[in-house]
């Protein structure tokens, strides 16, 4: 097992890379398909296929994202966990079941063997939870001061079953708008711990896999129009967004929004709106009404939706815009975020 630090050496693509990929990753993330050492993954969906009830046909959901976030660790997660967790989530939110995911790894040049391993831990970790194989992958050294410690991309490969749909243009007049849980938890976590205050970071992450949420709704109902995951830009850019693919209108109610109260007590200190903050464990579903009631339900049953409620509803006009009733019984326009909050929160 190697100790000290990550050299140039580790990139060379020689012996020192090799030793880092059978000590390092090998031991930690090995599968029947990542042993061979190929330089392609080769996977065989048929047999994925016959594993999951009920998904002997379908489409394939692929998708791809990149990890920057600042510092590394931080209450509740990692950059290892946020990884495997933004991948399995981006694929689930098109209803697909993930499979299989790639991590592609730029490490800098003087970044402790100890952290990398104890990254390697959580990304296997967070794999095994979601149920998905991370099939193949890839490293690459930079030089000190070139990459900050560690960045990570990803990709991942998903099956969405006949018969589904699900897309941010699909809501429409008259359906519910759900939220799975409390806002803001990610990014408030990460700010937090990267400005170093001089108190108790007690925010965790909500960082989690969602798909075994997302199949307990699909079980429930096959009515679910659109699914999104809020990250960057908080609920309400995502619902912004929403708004704009599907050309609808959409209402939310503020006193149905849950903000945990040290996560609004840090909002209300730092100056920033809860509803514009960065979630990597919570989704947004707009569902058709008269299946609402079964679908949160059904969310409430599994681990990551206990909190789920109808927050809103989606209207004809007016078009493109997000409308809130506030606590004291106004209306305000909500807005898409004009600018990055903060940077490298995920």
């Amino acid at each position: 097992m190697p100790r000290g630090r990550i050299l140039l050496g580790h990139g060379s693509g020689g012996k020192l890379s090799h030793e880092l990929i059978k000590s390092m990753f090998l031991p930690q993330l090995t599968n029947p398909i990542l042993q061979t050492m190929d330089d392609s993954a080769v996977c065989s969906l048929q047999d994925s296929l016959k594993a999951l009830p009920d998904k002997t046909e379908g489409r394939i959901a692929l998708t791809t994202d990149s990890y920057v976030v600042r510092p590394l660790f931080f209450p509740g997660g990692d950059i290892g966990r946020l990884a495997v967790c933004g991948t399995v989530n981006d694929l689930s939110m098109v209803g697909a079941t993930p499979l299989f995911l790639s991590a592609a790894f730029i490490l800098e040049e003087g970044l402790l063997f100890s952290k990398l391993r104890r990254i390697i831990a959580s990304l296997k970790k967070a794999a095994r939870e979601a149920r998905v194989n991370i099939v193949t992958g890839d490293t690459k050294v930079v030089e000190r001061g070139s990459a900050d410690s560690l960045f990570i991309n990803t990709a991942g490969v998903g099956i969405v079953p006949k018969g589904i749909n699900i897309s941010g243009s699909n809501a429409r007049p008259g359906d519910v708008v759900i939220l799975s849980g409390s806002i803001a938890d990610h990014g408030i976590s990460v700010l937090l711990e990267r400005a170093q205050m001089g108190f108790v970071n007690t925010v965790k992450s909500d960082v989690s896999p969602l798909n075994h949420l997302v199949a307990a709704m699909l079980r429930s109902s096959k009515n679910l129009h659109t699914l999104r995951d809020p990250t960057r830009g908080g609920l309400a850019t995502t619902l912004v967004e929403i708004a704009h693919q599907s050309n609808v209108a959409i209402r939310i109610l503020e006193e149905k929004i849950l903000v945990k109260q040290e996560v609004a007590a840090a909002c209300e200190i730092l100056g920033y709106d809860p509803l514009y903050v960065a979630n990597e464990g919570k989704l947004i579903a707009i569902v058709a009404p008269e299946d609402a009631g079964k679908i949160v339900d059904s969310m409430r049953k599994i681990n990551y939706g206990q909190q789920a409620d109808v927050i809103g509803e989606v209207l004809p006009e007016p078009k493109g815009k997000v409308l809130m009733k506030t606590r004291v019984g106004g209306t305000r326009i909500v807005d898409m975020l004009s600018s990055e909050q903060f940077p490298r929160i995920c």
